[in-house]
C-alpha cells in the first residue's frame, strides 16, 4: 500500500492550481440555432436527443449535436425548429419521467420551466408526430439531425428512433425528400467559441494531471493500477467522466490501438501507452504518453521514443493559421519513415508493400508504403463536445483556422503480428526478410505522444502539459511514490 495522504495532499494542491472555466450562457445556444437558421433559410428541422439508459452504468449522456443546440441534458426529447427566410422558431418536445422510475433516476423539468430556463418552446414529446405531418404537408423542405450515439459509428447505428421516425414521415409524404443537415452542424460545431475553449483548456488541464499522477504513481503490476491513478485524479479535479475507455497498454498490448481492457501485467523492460483523458462540462481532452514501467527507456524504446517526439513537432511546425492540415500529416509521416528506415524496419523511405487492407496503391501510394504498417493511424483529429469533434480545416480549402481545436499524434507500433498479417506476395517475402531482424528487437514497442492544441490568430498553442520528453518523464518517474513497508 502507498502513502495514500501524501497523494490526497498532493491532489489537493493540484485542485487549488486548476482554476475553475466559463460556462456556455444560454444566449450562445440560442445564437446556434440562429446561424443553422441562417444555412437553411427556410425548412423544418427534426432532431432526436438520446433515448433513456438501459444500463445502470453511469448517468444519462446527451446527444452532442443535440446538446450543441438545446442545452436540454435529459432523455426522450426531440427538437423541432421551424425556419422561414432564414429565422427560426425552435420547440422541445419533452418526455417526463414515469412517476415510479423517478424516485429512481430523479424528475424531468417540465415545459414551463424548460421554457423559462431555455428560452424556446416546449410540448409533450407525444405531439411530435403531428407537428411534424402538418409541416411536412406545408411544403417545407425537410432537415434532419441523425442521432446516432457516435459520429465514428454511425454507419452501423442505422435503426435510431430519429432514422425510423423520419422514413415514416417520407412514407406518408411521398414528395418529401430528407436533407442530412449534420453537416451544417458540424461546420458550426468546428469553430470553438471563447466560452468553449475556456472549458476545452480546463479539460486538458485535468486530464494532463491525471499523467503526471500516472507517472509518480507506485511501479504498477498491472495496467489497472495507472488507469486508477488517472481516473482518480480527473474526478477530484472536478471531470465529469473519461472521455473515452481509458487506454492503458503496456507492452504488446500496446500495439493495439484502442486496447481498452487495462487488466495486463505490467512487467520492468516494458513501455505503457497511456491514452486517456477527462470530460469537463461535456468537453472532451485527448492525451497520450508512452511511459517505461521501471521508470527507464531502454536504448531502443528511446530511439523510437524520440522517433515520434521528432514527428510530433514536425506537425507542430507546420500547424498555423492559413497552414494546410496535409502538411503537417505529412511532415510527421517524412520524418517517421526516415527514422524507420534508420531503425532497420523499413527498407527504404519510398519502399511499398502489398498491403493487408483494400487499398488503391495507384490513387494513394502513400498508403501502400512501408512505413504505414508501423504508422497505421493518421495524426489529428478535433476536439469538443465529441473526443472526435468536427474541425475546421476538415472543410473547405482544409486549413487551420482561429478556433480550431485539435490534437497532434503520430505513433509507431511494431509487432510481429502485423508481418503474419501481410499477404503472401514476392513484395512482402523480401520485405519480411530484410526487416525481421529489427522486428525482433523493438517487439511489442508502441509509442503514442498526443497533445491537443488551438489554432489562434496568431499562432498554435498547446492546451495539454504533461511532462513529454525523455528526460522530463525520467526525472519525474524518479519520484514515485514507494509502497509502504509493513
Amino acid at each position: 500500500m502507498f502513502r495514500l495522504g501524501m497523494v490526497r495532499g498532493a491532489v489537493a494542491m493540484l485542485v487549488a492550481a486548476v482554476p475553475a472555466a466559463a460556462q456556455i450562457g444560454q444566449g450562445e445556444f440560442s445564437a446556434r440555432r440562429e446561424a443553422l437558421a441562417k444555412k437553411i433559410d427556410s425548412g423544418f428541422v427534426i432532431a432526436f436527443g438520446g433515448r433513456t439508459p438501459i444500463t445502470d452504468f453511469g448517468p444519462f449522456h446527451q446527444l452532442p449535436a443535440f446538446h450543441y443546440l438545446t442545452n436540454f441534458d435529459e432523455p426522450d426529447a426531440a427538437m423541432v425548429m421551424v425556419v422561414r427566410r432564414g429565422v427560426g422558431t425552435t420547440t422541445l418536445f419533452l418526455t417526463p419521467a414515469d412517476p415510479r422510475a423517478a424516485f429512481y433516476y430523479g424528475w424531468r423539468p417540465d415545459s414551463a420551466s424548460v421554457e423559462k430556463t431555455l428560452g424556446v418552446r416546449a410540448r409533450s414529446f407525444a405531439a411530435v408526430g403531428a407537428v411534424a405531418d402538418s409541416l411536412a404537408s406545408a411544403g417545407l423542405p425537410l432537415y434532419t439531425l441523425a442521432d446516432f450515439e457516435d459520429a465514428d459509428f454511425s454507419r452501423a447505428d442505422s435503426l435510431t428512433r430519429g432514422r425510423v421516425f423520419v422514413r415514416s414521415l417520407e412514407s406518408k409524404h411521398p414528395g418529401l425528400v430528407a436533407k442530412d443537415a449534420a453537416t451544417l452542424v458540424d461546420q458550426l460545431r468546428a469553430k470553438k467559441s471563447a466560452a468553449e475553449i475556456a472549458l476545452l483548456k480546463k479539460a486538458a488541464e485535468i486530464s494532463s494531471e491525471g499523467h503526471r499522477a500516472a507517472m509518480t504513481a507506485p511501479m504498477p503490476s498491472h495496467e489497472y493500477e495507472l488507469q486508477a491513478a488517472l481516473e482518480y485524479t480527473f474526478t477530484k479535479l472536478g471531470g465529469s467522466r473519461p472521455a473515452y475507455g481509458s487506454i492503458v497498454g503496456s507492452g504488446l498490448n500496446g500495439t493495439q490501438l484502442h486496447y481498452m481492457k487495462d487488466r495486463g501485467q505490467t512487467k520492468p523492460g516494458d513501455v505503457v501507452v497511456i491514452d486517456a483523458a477527462t470530460e469537463y462540462e461535456g468537453y472532451a481532452a485527448d492525451i497520450t504518453r508512452t511511459i517505461p514501467v521501471s521508470g527507464t527507456y531502454s536504448p531502443e524504446q528511446r530511439a523510437m521514443y524520440q522517433l515520434v517526439r521528432d514527428a510530433q513537432s514536425a506537425a507542430e511546425r507546420n500547424a498555423r493559421p492559413g497552414k494546410s492540415a496535409a502538411a503537417a500529416q505529412d511532415s510527421s509521416v517524412a520524418v517517421r519513415a526516415r527514422g524507420l528506415a534508420k531503425l532497420g524496419l523499413i527498407e527504404s523511405e519510398d519502399a511499398t508493400f502489398d498491403p493487408p487492407w483494400q487499398a488503391n496503391c495507384e490513387r494513394t501510394p502513400s498508403m501502400c508504403k512501408q512505413g504505414m504498417l508501423w504508422m497505421i493511424h493518421g495524426i489529428s483529429h478535433g476536439l469538443g463536445l465529441a473526443v472526435h469533434d468536427p474541425a475546421q480545416f476538415s472543410y473547405g480549402e482544409r486549413v487551420y483556422q482561429p478556433g480550431d481545436v485539435f490534437t497532434i499524434e503520430p505513433g509507431i507500433y511494431v509487432s510481429a503480428r502485423m508481418l503474419d498479417a501481410l499477404p503472401d506476395t514476392p513484395k512482402n517475402r523480401a520485405f519480411i526478410a530484410k526487416v525481421k531482424p529489427a522486428v525482433a528487437r523493438y517487439e511489442g514497442t508502441g509509442v503514442r505522444i498526443e497533445d491537443d492544441y488551438l489554432i489562434t490568430d496568431t499562432g498554435l498553442e498547446r492546451l495539454s502539459n504533461a511532462p513529454r520528453e525523455i528526460a522530463e518523464i525520467e526525472a519525474l518517474m524518479k519520484r514515485r511514490a514507494r509502497p509502504v513497508v509493513p
